[in-house]
């Protein structure tokens, strides 16, 4: 049962990262690789400012800012100097990883025996289900806020510039600076993720943010699927299922692992997943 217990909450700490894949992808049709660095980038700043003795609550406006800030350096490459955004995306996490290795100062920093957010309130007198409220009522606040954004007539401009931009630039927006902003929002959300999972898992690493774009991107093919498949409208009801993505993304690695598969295949599963989730809806509907 704690087993799971941990896939929950890790999955939790990854729904802000569904979240900023999810408005780059989805909302802007961007494929933002930034998400790697941008990842590790939110991590390592938690580490050296909880290290410096820094309140979380301080932590937290400078991840977001870094994350925003690195978002926005792919948006400005992508828009002002019409390089494609794939590429974009690729040099800026590229140089984010010299970044995040000069912010560290070493490849690994360990967190023991220091405070963090899931050690702010005590909820629970289990750890591991005050750890479980603390992440959930975090991320509850976060997708409330995504939510009224995108419910705003700034949100609806970034929602119309991913549809059809033609006709919103038409409408006078300026769509390079709603893709700067759009990308700046993604980044920061992602980077947010990087502070959650570096505090749950008490450490930062060089290398953590390898391969999360994968997850993120499986999350958020999970919530397309099924927001086709029960045909959800609503801003807020898309949002959930993206939440709801990225916690059975977790479940399915959870399971994975404990049905004995060794773990040094768990990527190989991880890409497979992720296949199959893209490849089933297309055969299911050529088949029929």
């Amino acid at each position: 049962m704690e087993f799971y217990l941990t896939a929950l909450i890790q999955g939790l700490c990854y729904c802000t990262l569904a979240l900023g894949i999810y408005i780059s992808m989805k909302i802007f049709n961007i494929p933002d690789i930034t998400t790697d660095g941008s990842y590790t980038l939110g991590g390592a700043v938690t580490a050296v400012m909880l290290m410096h003795h820094q309140p979380v609550y301080v932590v937290l406006p400078v991840v977001v800012l870094a994350g925003a800030a690195a978002g926005a350096l792919t948006g400005l490459i992508h828009t002002k100097l019409k390089i494609n955004a794939l590429l974009a995306g690729i040099l800026v996490m590229t140089a984010l990883y010299s970044v995040n290795l000069t912010i560290m100062g070493r490849s690994n920093l360990p967190l023991i025996g220091l405070s963090s957010l899931f050690t702010l309130a005590n909820i629970s007198n289990n750890p591991d289900l005050n750890t479980f409220w603390i992440a959930f009522i975090f991320i509850l606040i976060a997708t409330l806020k995504i939510d009224y954004l995108l419910k705003t007539d700034f949100g609806l401009a970034m929602r119309a510039t991913g549809n059809s931009e033609s006709m919103i630039r038409a409408l006078g927006v300026n769509t390079d600076r709603m893709k700067i902003v759009g990308l700046a929002l993604a980044n920061a959300l992602t980077a947010l993720s990087g502070y959650l999972i570096t505090q749950y898992q008490g450490f930062a690493d060089i290398s953590m943010g390898i391969g999360v774009v994968i997850m993120g991107l499986g999350s958020v093919i999970i919530a397309e699927t099924l927001i086709n498949w029960l045909r959800i409208t609503s801003v807020w009801g898309s949002l959930a299922l993206v939440l709801g993505g990225a916690i059975l993304f977790q479940f399915v690695l959870a399971f994975t692992l404990s049905s004995g598969v060794d773990a040094i295949y768990l990527k190989a599963v991880t890409a497979i997943f992720v296949l199959l989730i893209v490849g089933l809806p297309r055969l299911t509907r050529r088949a029929a």
